[in-house]
């Protein structure tokens, strides 16, 4: 059960920081994102990659 408890709020945990990490990269001017050659299709998978790790095939 314990284990359980712990998992979940890791889940919770990434899942909060995934949420943020995207409000802030939408958040993010155009032109800082062109100087950064972000392309705004791309920004949940670069928050994904960022919270998770590499994405997962």
């Amino acid at each position: 059960m314990t284990r359980l408890i712990a998992t979940l709020r890791t889940r919770l945990d990434q899942r909060a920081r995934y949420k943020r990490t995207l409000r802030e990269l939408r958040r993010m001017s155009l032109d800082t994102a062109l100087d950064l050659d972000i392309y705004r299709g791309d920004l949940r998978r670069i928050a994904s990659e960022a919270v998770y790790g590499q994405a997962r095939a």
